[in-house]
């Protein structure tokens, strides 16, 4: 396993790969910055009307203290949509990044499987709809983990192993999904549990450290690659015997 993990870190360093990331995270930036100037709009107006709903019932009187409070919710929206493009981006990483898997995967089964047979791409709203699901229980987690985090490192051991889980889960069915159909490739992953969600927690790591996080999606599915590999090679020598 950890040997699959170190194979898919070395590839990320390579030309393909690199290309890869650059199309992901350029297409993630684009998406969060368009996602933040019409939520700053949004506010803005929000901001807008609502002061003068209250100065028209408060009286004009109230014109100066409105506006200074107003202005405080103005910089105080501008800072959460900073720190909530930040918190998104992984999860907004995700999601473009499901465009791009079969592609991963098949630089790695080209460059460490080439006398295997390759993989079938996943068709194209199969891929959106896990890519989808991935970013939206990225953002869930996050969530649900997010009041936790005022106990003492609780949220962050709810958020680490819940992360292991679903990226374990969404990346090495992806993986699976190439070569086995949909059921099958659910089926094969319970069976491998354990092993799976150890191999997702090794993803959770790299979720953890920043920058280096917006290449989840191409560590997640290369390392999963290999290890449907692995896994898919002791089954049929189980069967022999």
């Amino acid at each position: 396993m950890f040997g699959a993990a170190a194979e898919a870190l070395a590839q990320m360093l390579t030309p393909p790969f690199r290309r890869v990331l650059l199309k992901s995270v350029g297409l993630a930036l684009l998406l969060v910055v368009l996602l933040g100037i019409g939520l700053h709009r949004f506010l803005s107006w929000l901001t807008e009307t609502g002061e003068g709903y209250l100065e028209g019932a408060i009286g004009p009187g109230s014109h100066g203290p409105l506006s200074i409070l107003f202005w405080i919710l103005s910089i105080a929206a501008g800072l959460g949509i900073v720190l909530g493009a930040i918190f998104l981006m992984p999860a907004v990483t995700a999601f473009v990044g499901s465009f791009f898997v079969d592609e991963i995967a098949e630089h790695v089964e080209r460059e460490y499987y080439p006398g295997e047979l390759s993989g079938k791409p996943l068709p194209f709203g199969r891929a959106v709809w896990e890519g989808t699901k991935i970013a939206l229980l990225a953002v869930v987690v996050y969530l649900c983990a997010l009041p936790l985090l005022l106990f003492a490192g609780i949220g962050v051991l709810v958020m680490y192993f819940a992360t292991s889980y679903l990226l374990s889960r969404e990346y090495f069915e992806l993986a699976a999904m190439r070569f086995r159909p949909v059921p099958e490739a659910k089926a094969f992953r319970r069976a491998h549990r354990a092993t799976v969600f150890i191999a997702g927690m090794v993803i959770a790591g790299f979720v953890s450290i920043p920058i280096l996080n917006l290449g989840t999606p191409l560590f997640a599915m290369a390392f999963m690659v290999h290890l449907h590999k692995q896994l898919s090679r002791e089954r049929l020598i189980d069967r022999r015997w």
